[in-house]
């Protein structure tokens, strides 16, 4: 099954989107990010598998990969077989798929991920409740090894707790840079623990870390102000999703002046780029009462990275207009390994089986083809 790729009066050959940009201390090939994709592949306790090295180097034509969300710690899980980035023996397992991925010419970033109440006991260390900023059950599942299962109301962290996790974002930062990655995402993004702390709907905290916009962001710019400390803001880079409400995260009351504080005091710290999903995650891009995303892109010192629905259409006129650096495409991802070739050239796009999405083997993971010779000459004959 394919799906028609958009065509655009602009040959897609003669725009940039396809062209070296430099990121940090790297030239990459082209401006096409493969987004962070939860594929649930990795052993129980958390380790790459040899077929995610495999999978990964399928997709190294990408300038940028962006690992999926990889647990900072036992407690971070939310979701079973996620990768982790806490012990030697999960920092060897993902040395395989740097190495992999190098080998094609390829650059990854893991996403340092904690969940937060997006959660299960099942899932934790001991059978212990999950933890957020404030005790707020939330409307919202986690992938147990059961299936998708209700989540549960969390525990409240103290305040002592929190520079504890803050030294775990530093340490799996190290991790990731002992395992081979280029360097590392920050997932401050999708109702997780960094965002349910920033948010004034999620975050009913009385200490430092609550009430006033300054407090509620302390957390994400110390996390920040670690991991570059520990890679270099260069190498660096952090997903926000300013207007999106999943995993039960109301929208903050003032969306436009939070995540504007926010930006600019990340500037500080001289990442590579903010990864921005545009609108509501894996839905509209345009959400009622949103304020303009591009104030964000003109406030923050690095690159812009854009999220959320993007077709080769929509990619090309981002940067006809200058409105992104560089475009992230997740799901297209998953059914065609050599998407870029595929956007190159105009080629078809081939469907992934949502039945395969998480858990599994080979299956509707490695095994979706790429282009022959002959379908690529076809793709450019037809455009």
């Amino acid at each position: 099954m394919t799906d028609s790729v958009e065509k655009t009066e602009e040959p897609q050959m003669a725009s940039d989107l396809f062209r070296p940009v430099r990121l940090g201390p790297y030239q990459l090939t082209n401006r096409i990010v493969m987004a962070p994709l939860t594929r649930s592949r990795a052993s129980e306790d958390g380790i790459p598998r040899p077929l995610m090295a495999e999978y990964y180097a399928q997709r190294a034509s990408a300038g940028l990969i962006i690992a999926e969300g990889t647990n900072i710690s036992p407690q971070s899980r939310g979701y079973a077989f996620t990768p982790g980035i806490y012990n030697e023996m999960q920092v060897e397992g993902w040395r395989q798929v740097t190495e992999a991925v190098h080998a094609r010419g390829g650059r990854i970033f893991p996403q340092l991920w904690h969940v937060g109440r997006i959660s299960h006991p099942s899932l934790q260390p001991g059978g212990d409740l999950p933890v957020a900023p404030s005790a707020i059950c939330p409307k919202a599942t986690s992938y147990t090894a059961a299936g998708f299962t209700p989540c549960v109301a969390p525990r409240a962290l103290a305040t002592a707790e929190i520079s504890e996790i803050i030294a775990q974002y530093r340490s799996a930062a190290r991790n990731a840079l002992a395992a081979g990655f280029d360097g590392v995402e920050i997932h401050a993004a999708n109702g997780y623990l960094i965002e349910q702390f920033l948010r004034d709907s999620t975050n009913k905290r009385t200490d430092a870390y609550g009430g006033s916009r300054e407090n509620r962001a302390r957390f994400l710019l110390e996390v920040a102000e670690a991991v570059a400390g520990v890679c270099g803001g260069e190498r660096v880079g952090i997903r926000l999703s300013p207007l999106s409400p999943v995993n039960d995260a109301a929208l903050d009351s003032d969306p436009e002046g939070t995540y504007t504080y926010v930006v600019e005091r990340l500037n500080a710290f001289n990442l590579a780029y903010i990864h921005v999903i545009e609108g509501v995650t894996q839905g509209p891009r345009e959400v009622p009462q949103g304020f303009d995303l591009q104030i964000l892109r003109r406030l923050f010192k690095g690159r812009y990275m854009a999220n959320n629905g993007y077709d080769l259409g929509l990619a090309l006129e981002a940067r006809r207009r200058n409105l992104a650096d560089l475009i992230a495409f997740g799901r297209l991802y998953i059914a065609n390994p050599d998407l870029v070739e595929r956007l190159r050239v105009g080629a078809p796009l081939d469907v992934p089986d949502r039945k395969t999405f998480f858990g599994g083997a080979a299956v509707g993971y490695t095994d979706y083809p790429t282009l022959t010779p002959a379908e690529k000459v076809a793709a450019l004959a037809a455009g």
